[in-house]
């Protein structure tokens, strides 16, 4: 039963996937913790699509595709900030508006260059088997940078998940942390994406974290929980893509998901339990 898992890893393209992916889990879930408490999933997934024109430009002009989601990234964050700022709408309609804009110029991009499709459908639905050194080292970079800044910024995000007027009266500049916050969820993004792909990306940024979510309150234990959750997903995604020959990186953000909903069944069921025997209690009371 054990050789099932280990056997796919004997080959080095696999554990190189294996690294990358564990770095990918790693820095989705630290940061997707903030994104679940915060309920900014939309705002993930308008950024982990909004990438596409950067990608599809970079591609085309022959640049780095790292570059061109980065300035995609920006792009969305400007984007929502000039749009809440300037008008009386929602973040969340900010975010609409760059969501479906960004995504519809990408694929006006890509439309018009036929040619590159193949390329870019590895950046859309990841290419987790064609993961380079180079890739790995962006990865481990952005870890460290994740992992600082929520390590430095943790008082002010946390006052910031009560409320932008709690973070005010502690002087911890919500407008900041926010933007701190939002650029770590863009690092994610345009580090992981070669990994997983930009429209599988949030699975990991989202499954993971609100699968920890579910099972403990504090913050910290909830980002321990989730990086072990988003291992689980790729440890096992790839050992399932393996033997049964399926796209690695699909597999892995499809577990991401299938483990949020067995913990949520198996809490559900243990509470429908309990309350059953509460309820035998006081009848027989």
């Amino acid at each position: 039963m054990f050789e099932l898992i280990t056997d796919p890893f004997g080959s080095e393209i696999m554990q190189r996937a294996l690294v990358g992916g564990l770095l990918a889990a790693t820095i989705t879930a630290l940061i997707g913790t903030w994104v679940v408490v915060r309920g900014l999933a939309f705002f993930g997934d308008a950024m982990a699509h909004g990438v596409l024109p950067g990608i599809a430009l970079a591609v085309i002009w022959g640049f780095d595709v790292t570059v061109g989601a980065i300035a995609s990234a920006l792009v969305m964050v400007l984007g929502i900030n000039t749009v809440h700022r300037t008008t009386r709408l929602s973040d969340d309609t900010a975010i609409g508006l760059l969501f479906v804009g960004m995504l519809a110029l990408g694929v006006v991009i890509i439309s018009r260059e036929p040619t590159f499709a193949g390329d870019l459908t590895a950046f859309l639905f990841g290419d987790v088997l064609g993961v380079r050194d180079a890739d790995l080292w962006l990865g481990a970079a952005a870890l460290v940078v994740t992992a600082v800044g929520l390590l430095m910024g943790h008082r002010a995000f946390l006052a910031l998940s009560v409320g932008r007027d709690k973070a005010e009266v502690l002087m911890l500049h919500p407008a900041l942390a926010h933007a701190a916050m939002l650029t770590l969820l863009a690092l994610s993004i345009v580090s992981s994406f070669r990994v997983v792909g930009t429209l599988l990306v949030f699975g990991l940024l989202v499954a993971p974290p609100a699968t920890a979510v579910l099972l403990v309150k504090r913050i910290p234990a909830a980002m321990a929980l989730a990086v072990v959750f988003g291992w689980i997903a790729v440890v096992v995604g790839l050992a399932v893509s393996y033997h049964v020959d399926t796209a690695a990186s699909a597999t892995v953000a499809g577990v991401a998901v299938a483990q949020f909903f067995v913990v949520l069944i198996a809490i559900e069921g243990t509470d429908a339990v309990r309350r059953a025997r509460q309820e035998r209690a006081g009848v027989a009371s």
